[in-house]
């Protein structure tokens, strides 16, 4: 992995949110992917960090925690989930870049990263970021695109494309769109010190010819079945991983989660244009609610 930041797929003024999940029939894939949320998640925790929030179409599935963190890179997503859900102390939104987390260590007991892998050119660079921002003990579910799947396979074996779904390297099949072998990311997280667990396949049915002729509730129900098999198998496009961060239980750390992304400093402090770094001066501003750790003043 290099030093020099990669390139990142933005989706600053977007509309991806009405475009694909609420215009976009996608309401198959968001049913199931919820029950998997539900299936691997504990029930609550004391803080969450939502990795790639977008506009928070999954955050309201964490109401056992007590404090949720949605981070994502584009600014007028995280407005639009501000805008979804409110502003709360309970909800903390951030703009940021996952190559270089604003958070100190310890600072969440639960994290979730959905639909945020397969657009990373440096997938394991940004699980190495997340790593120590967790205690010991908590939990990390990763969801990632799987170019082992039975479409890629087929597609394959019939010459209707070049690449092998069995290859261990990652596909980009767009621009910053990549697809990855199951067993090449069970071995990033083990590297990283997560401890993979029970992986669930999710979006068995993904093809508008069943989305548009099966009923929504029989595809999802079907889904809910075959997920389990995940732990054998895995030749959906969607895998949901169960991870646990390595060592003791610990806590979540008391007081700030703040880290400066620049110098690594912990004390920052709170002023009328945003966070003050001691450490090389910076400040990271806070507007309309929202932190912004892209462009500091």
């Amino acid at each position: 992995m290099s030093d020099s930041q990669p390139p990142i797929c933005d989706y600053e003024g977007s509309d991806y949110q009405e475009k694909f999940w609420e215009h976009g029939s996608r309401e198959y894939e968001d049913r199931v992917e919820a029950i998997a949320l539900q299936r691997l998640l504990p029930e609550g925790g004391s803080r969450l960090l939502e990795v790639g929030a977008g506009a928070g179409r999954n955050t309201a599935r964490y109401q056992g925690y007590q404090q949720i963190v949605l981070l994502d890179y584009s600014r007028t997503q995280i407005e639009l989930a501000q805008k979804r859900l409110g502003e709360s102390e309970r909800y903390v939104y951030v703009v940021g870049d996952v190559y270089r987390l604003p958070f100190a260590q310890e600072a969440f007991d639960a994290a979730t990263m959905i639909r945020t892998l397969h657009h990373l050119v440096e997938p394991q660079k940004a699980l190495s970021q997340i790593r120590p921002t967790l205690i010991p003990g908590s939990t990390f579910i990763l969801e990632y695109a799987n170019k082992r799947n039975l479409k890629a396979i087929a597609r394959w074996v019939f010459r209707r494309q070049a690449w092998s779904p069995f290859d261990p390297e990652a596909i980009e099949f767009a621009e910053l769109n990549f697809n990855f072998h199951p067993r090449v990311i069970n071995k990033w997280l083990k590297q990283e010190g997560f401890s993979p667990g029970r992986k669930l396949t999710v979006s068995h049915f993904r093809l508008n010819l069943l989305k548009r002729h099966v009923p929504l509730n029989v595809l999802v129900a079907l889904d809910s079945m075959m997920q389990r098999t995940g732990n054998w198998i895995q030749l959906t496009p969607s895998v949901f991983q169960f991870t646990l961060v390595e060592g003791e239980p610990g806590r979540v750390r008391e007081g700030s989660i703040w880290r400066c992304p620049e110098c690594d400093s912990l004390e920052l402090q709170m002023t009328t244009k945003g966070l003050s770094c001691k450490g090389c001066k910076r400040i990271w501003p806070v507007r309309n609610g929202i932190y912004d750790f892209k462009n500091p003043l």
